[in-house]
């Protein structure tokens, strides 16, 4: 969690909007419009029925930070993943389908733990869509133990990069889709976030850096394999090491920056520095990565004010450092 100074200096009313996001139960308001419900007794019900050999495993609900998936432990080694958001059945299939693919692909290609995909559910018991199951990696997430003045953490943070960017993408390319391809499409969404940033943050300012950012040209880099999401969240430290990473099924070609995003969410300066000298970034690429991750902390700020503190206050803190570089 950022310092209270830090808040502050993005916050039109700094202590009431702090305040709110460490007292608000996260658990007490939804994330997404109609977002699904799922109790651990559904999650019971779906093993013991399409399982039936994890009948004696314990059923655990765990206390994520995710707004993508509610998340269970089956026994020791297993985690079971529910779609939050309503979608149609076999578009959500496909969809988990593809995201255990990536996991496959990334499996065993850099020397941190990754989840390993195990089966795939069907709807039943009350839950409409399909779901799936993985391997459980132990570890603390980055929110709960922060990496972010460990170089040894950093360089870590780089290798896992410079893995995930040597993995042939086999021609592939960036599908347009979210993050890692032109800044600019992003623009609408931009908007939508300064409009509901108002009472929260210094817009004008962060309008003014946006309009920069936004303008910053590709340059002739070729997509290579990107994380794609490395938030505290994702990323499991143990004694100020990358002890894993998780979310993995978003791995595919993108813009080479945009996993340098996790410099500005879970690095101080001198770490970052460390990190870009590891990496070789010149100031193209990481002009592009920090535009990546303000665009990622615009949205989080407002979107999950209320029902996910946690990813609210890594906004914050993201914008922070970015502003402070300025």
């Amino acid at each position: 969690m950022p310092g209270r100074s830090s808040v502050d200096s993005l916050m039109r009313d700094g202590e009431e909007i702090a305040v709110k996001i460490e007292t608000r139960d996260a658990q007490s308001v939804a994330m997404h419009a109609d977002q699904l419900t799922v109790s651990v007794e559904t999650v019971r019900e779906l093993v013991d029925e399409q399982f039936p050999e994890w009948r004696a495993l314990q059923i655990r609900e765990i206390a994520s930070q995710g707004t993508v998936n509610a998340i269970f432990r089956v026994g020791d080694q297993l985690a079971a993943r529910f779609p939050l958001e309503p979608h149609d059945v076999e578009a959500t299939r496909q969809w988990l389908e593809a995201e255990a693919n990536a996991a496959r692909e990334l499996l065993g290609r850099t020397r941190f733990p990754t989840p390993e995909p195990v089966a795939l559910g069907e709807p039943g018991a009350g839950y409409p869509l399909p779901w799936s199951i993985q391997t459980w990696l132990p570890g603390v997430v980055a929110t709960e133990e922060d990496p972010g003045v460990s170089v040894a953490f950093a360089d870590d943070l780089a290798e896992f990069i410079l893995k995930v960017r040597a993995i042939d993408p086999r021609g592939r390319v960036f599908n347009g889709r979210g993050r890692g391809g032109d800044l600019r499409s992003h623009d609408a969404w931009m908007e939508t976030c300064f409009e509901h940033s108002e009472q929260l943050l210094d817009v004008p300012r962060l309008r003014r850096m946006w309009s920069a950012l936004r303008e910053l040209p590709r340059g002739e880099a070729d997509d290579t394999m990107t994380h794609g999401d490395l938030i505290p969240g994702n990323v499991l430290v143990a004694d100020g090491r990358l002890a894993g990473i998780l979310d993995v099924g978003g791995l595919g070609p993108a813009d080479p920056a945009l996993d340098l995003v996790g410099a500005w969410h879970l690095l101080e300066a001198v770490c970052r520095q460390v990190l870009r000298d590891h990496l070789g970034c010149g100031e193209l690429e990481w002009a592009r990565g920090k535009a990546w991750a303000f665009e990622q902390a615009m949205g989080a700020v407002w979107y999950y004010v209320e029902s996910n503190p946690a990813m609210s206050l890594m906004g914050h803190r993201t914008l922070e450092r970015i502003t402070a570089d300025e």
